[in-house]
């Protein structure tokens, strides 16, 4: 896994969102950008994660932050997570794991005994100047707006 720091430029990105508009990094340079990515539409903990940072969006746009989800799944599931739930920011499609390996999130994991590839969840707060602010990778999926407002 490709490791990033603190204060290292984020990667330059384009994806598809939920719509399959295409979404660059750059649509955002004067914003604060919470840049998350989760393993699976509508599992447990990425639903209330999702559903934390939808539940306290005003607050995280009064301090100027952009949310943008990123997992493997497609348009397809991630319209269905979003219409679900009432998602309120687009999620990004990374079939092909090129944002997952370029944010270093894509390894090996083990889960009950078995190991495998997958995404470790991961936030990125990237800043106005496309710099990374903060990498938080122990994520308390229920209260993880909460997580990056006390930072």
């Amino acid at each position: 896994m490709n490791q990033l720091s603190i204060g290292q430029e984020a990667p330059k990105f384009s994806a598809k969102n939920q719509k399959g508009e295409l979404i660059s990094l750059d649509n955002f340079k004067g914003s604060k950008v919470i840049l998350y990515f989760y393993p699976k539409d509508n599992t447990p903990g990425c639903t209330a994660q999702a559903c934390n940072l939808t539940e306290n969006i005003s607050a995280l746009k009064k301090k100027g932050f952009v949310v943008l989800g990123v997992s493997p799944d497609g348009e397809k599931s991630h319209n269905k997570f979003i219409e679900k739930y009432n998602l309120q920011f687009d999620l990004l499609v990374d079939e092909d794991k090129v944002l997952c390996n370029a944010f270093g999130v894509w390894g090996r994991k083990k889960f009950m005994g078995r190991e495998y590839d997958g995404v470790h969840r991961t936030t990125f707060i990237i800043n106005e100047k496309g710099i990374i602010d903060q990498i938080i990778t122990k994520v308390e999926t229920k209260r993880h707006s909460q997580q990056i407002l006390e930072l």
